[in-house]
């Protein structure tokens, strides 16, 4: 592991509240009642399907279907005829930056801005995160970058509806790549459920700001991430922010509940494990991207986060219920029709989003890219398991999909096969002394989430 030298925020600045967070402040002694306020909002949820911003025709979906298989035949092309110098790496990039952007805007309906954010802004951040992990760490896979990179995505794009600007601080660096370190050594079968207990309890202790030696040699690297959110954030001036750190912990920990078809588990207690787990992961984010929170972002994202829990919740629900891992849809699955939680998911969605439209009028193409995501994902995903929906529910979610229901599947088994061919050009761009990392987030985002080309962004 070697130490990083972060040319973006330099040694000995403290960081300072700006005007986003100049209203009345969010503190953690609200928790309980922010997580019992965004309960009684899904509760309230109405039943029936909420207003879509789009619907398609089958002409109109069939016309975006040729354009997606366009796209991705001459991807695969190039994927399957590596350039072996830099300059043709080069113009590999070029290539597929124009051909996703052509692609983008004739199908997704994106324009400049969402364009300039996709290729500028995420786009960089996830070339320096790529730079990093490996700097820090030579031996990492391109999974676990590209694991990491998807969340320090997410603290990008909170930057900015923060006020603040984009960029990969040595904090959302750190806080970005526990992940993979820690879901590894977590959910790997060969560690005894009470080692994970007690590492467990060893990261809580650390995160609580106790300086203890590493007891294993995985500890020595997550120490070092632990030291470089230190750096940037001083305990005695920034508290919320170990509070956040401690929160995510917690809703870990707390989660764990759910593995094994718990009896003791109701709806009622499940969907607030969900809720708790995945709104401390994004105000956890927002903390390190800004330091502090008023009121209105901390609630607004809080719901986005229990939000992205549930979504992530359906797009899994196969590998659970083989897990025997309990989330709301899962416990369902089979049981009753998927119908009813997915128009609930939909509509405390729409909830969401019209707490951050409330938000100050900051880039206003993230908000769009966030909206059409979150939609996106959730239909894509009941489209992949459509025997737990009756049919004409179904029939009706795929109206508002630019693509039909059967071309997802088909296109994101055609991706999965490219996975080796993307790692390969991935590595030797990673290897170019200039321009590491330099895939397209587009491109890029082929290889983390398949077939939520552009549209997705990172949760």
């Amino acid at each position: 592991m070697r130490e990083i030298a972060w040319r973006r925020l330099k040694p000995g600045v403290s960081m300072r509240s700006e005007k986003a967070t100049e209203m009345s402040e969010w503190s953690f002694e609200g928790w309980d009642e922010l997580v019992q306020e965004a309960l009684a909002e899904w509760e309230e949820c109405p039943v029936g399907l909420p207003p879509f911003k789009e619907t398609f025709t089958v002409a109109e979906q069939i016309d975006r279907e040729a354009r997606l298989a366009e796209f991705l035949k001459s991807v695969e092309g190039d994927l399957r005829r590596p350039p072996r110098t830099k300059a043709g790496r080069n113009a590999l990039r070029e290539r597929l930056t124009s051909g996703f952007e052509r692609f983008a805007r004739a199908t997704l309906n994106l324009g400049d801005a969402h364009l300039g954010l996709l290729n500028g802004g995420f786009s960089a951040i996830g070339t320096e995160m790529a730079r990093g992990a490996r700097r820090f760490d030579p031996s990492i896979s391109p999974d676990d970058i590209f694991q990491a990179t998807r969340n320090a995505w997410t603290a990008g794009g909170l930057q900015v509806l923060l006020g603040r600007e984009m960029r990969l601080t040595p904090a959302i660096f750190a806080y970005s790549m526990l992940y993979p370190y820690t879901d590894n050594y977590i959910d790997d079968t060969a560690v005894a459920s009470e080692e994970k207990r007690k590492f467990d309890s060893r990261i809580r202790q650390r995160l609580c700001g106790e300086m203890m030696a590493p007891a294993r040699e995985g500890e020595t690297t997550l120490w070092q991430l632990f030291e470089m959110i230190e750096r940037q954030y001083c305990r005695a001036d920034w508290p919320e922010v170990y509070e956040s750190l401690l929160k995510i912990q917690q809703g870990q920990e707390n989660s764990m509940r759910q593995r094994g078809w718990s009896h003791a588990l109701g709806e009622a207690d499940i969907l607030k494990l969900s809720f708790e787990k995945g709104g401390a992961s994004v105000l956890a984010d927002g903390y390190l991207a800004a330091g502090r929170l008023s009121n209105e972002e901390a609630h607004f994202l809080f719901r986005w986060g229990a939000l992205l829990q549930l979504v992530d919740d359906l797009q899994d629900i196969r590998q659970d219920r083989r897990e025997h891992s309990l989330t709301i849809f899962s416990a369902a699955a089979g049981r009753v029709p998927l119908d009813e939680l997915t128009t609930r998911t939909l509509s405390f969605g729409q909830k969401a989003m019209r707490r951050m439209e409330q938000m100050p009028g900051r880039c206003q193409a993230l908000k769009e890219m966030i909206q059409q995501s979150y939609m996106s994902l959730l239909i894509w995903s009941a489209g992949e398991c459509g025997e737990l929906y009756t049919r004409g529910y179904l029939a009706e979610l795929e109206t508002h999909s630019p693509f039909r229901f059967a071309c997802v599947v088909q296109r994101r088994k055609q991706l999965g096969k490219l996975k080796g061919p993307l790692e390969r050009v991935f590595e030797a761009f990673l290897e170019d002394e200039e321009e590491c990392g330099g895939l397209s987030l587009g491109v890029g985002t082929l290889i983390t989430s398949p077939l939520q080309i552009g549209c997705n962004y990172p949760g």
